[in-house]
């Protein structure tokens, strides 16, 4: 018997609606997800680990995945730091019939939309945006000038909502990580 390919759920939304905590909890309360680590150029933040949250790589490795045709998407993210995502990782999880979930930013979506049309694409959005201000500036990680170029994006990122074939508010992290879980096919808990 063949194992028939699985479904690649793309999660993105605005920098600082919780990506990364929705992420973090469907770690923790559904292993069976498999998520993808992305590599970045970035520096790790307080409490990042390296093959955890992120693949931290030099600038000069980033750029020879591309040229390797290595990274499934990859952008500049808020002008500065490059993000993708390593192609064999995911290929090789969908071709075992397994549930996988890309959380990446908007360019990224549109990459992996243009490569993967079938894949789910889900956006995970504030409930407000005083909200997504709040907790942009709350996590402390950036400076003034590094928050001001964030919310800048945001504003744009929103716009996007309507490219996406689900909606996700993350007002409260169970709720919306059960939302997601639940949209990608899986029971819920």
């Amino acid at each position: 018997m063949t194992t028939q390919p699985a479904r690649l759920t793309v999660l993105a939304g605005p920098t600082a609606v919780g990506k990364g905590t929705v992420s973090a909890d469907i770690r923790t309360r559904y292993p069976e997800v498999w998520l993808s680590v992305s590599m970045t150029t970035r520096a790790p933040r307080p409490g990042e680990v390296d093959g955890v949250h992120y693949h931290f790589v030099s600038p000069e490795r980033f750029d020879e995945m591309v040229e390797r045709g290595e990274l499934l998407e990859w952008a500049v993210v808020h002008g500065r730091n490059r993000y993708g995502t390593p192609r064999g990782p995911v290929e090789e999880r969908l071709a075992a019939g397994a549930p996988a979930l890309l959380e990446i930013d908007l360019q990224g979506a549109r990459q992996v939309r243009a490569s993967m049309p079938d894949a789910r694409f889900v956006f995970l959005a504030p409930p407000s945006w005083d909200e997504l201000v709040r907790r942009l500036v709350g996590r402390g990680t950036e400076d003034e000038e590094e928050r001001e170029r964030r919310l800048a994006s945001a504003r744009v990122e929103l716009a996007a909502e309507p490219e996406f074939d689900h909606v996700v508010v993350n007002d409260d992290v169970h709720r919306a990580t059960d939302e997601l879980v639940s949209l990608m096919g899986l029971p819920t808990r």
